[in-house]
């Protein structure tokens, strides 16, 4: 019989000691956000894809001009694959084009529909 009563204040003491823990835990508020994570986001922009034609293009020093319906965009590169990407391009194409703040992502020719291929 001391047995289940050792057992009995044992458990009741931690249950009341659980519970006075719950107590006194409070949901934390969360923090307004900081400026410095605001800018990170604007940092990390997402890509803007511009569709025009090639007005200038010097693949070796990874330069690339775009005239879209409003403006003509200049736009570099550094990377060697986007630089590749490049040199399929010839002043006159139309292109669609990948950017992130002035900085070529992705480049490519877009073929030309013919009206036989849109007749079908």
């Amino acid at each position: 019989m001391k047995n289940m009563i050792k057992v009995f204040l044992i458990a009741l003491t931690s249950l009341v000691f659980n519970e006075v823990s719950f107590a006194q835990a409070k949901p934390a508020t969360p923090a307004p956000p900081a400026a410095p994570a605001a800018e990170m986001k604007s940092e990390k922009a997402q890509a803007t894809v511009l569709t025009g034609k090639v007005t200038s293009v010097d693949a070796k020093a990874g330069n690339l001009a775009v005239k879209t319906k409003d403006k003509e965009v200049n736009l570099t590169t550094d990377s060697k694959s986007t630089k590749a990407a490049l040199e399929k391009l010839k002043v006159g194409d139309t292109a669609k084009v990948f950017e992130r703040g002035g900085t070529v992502i992705a480049a490519s020719p877009v073929k030309a529909e013919s009206k036989t291929g849109a007749a079908k």
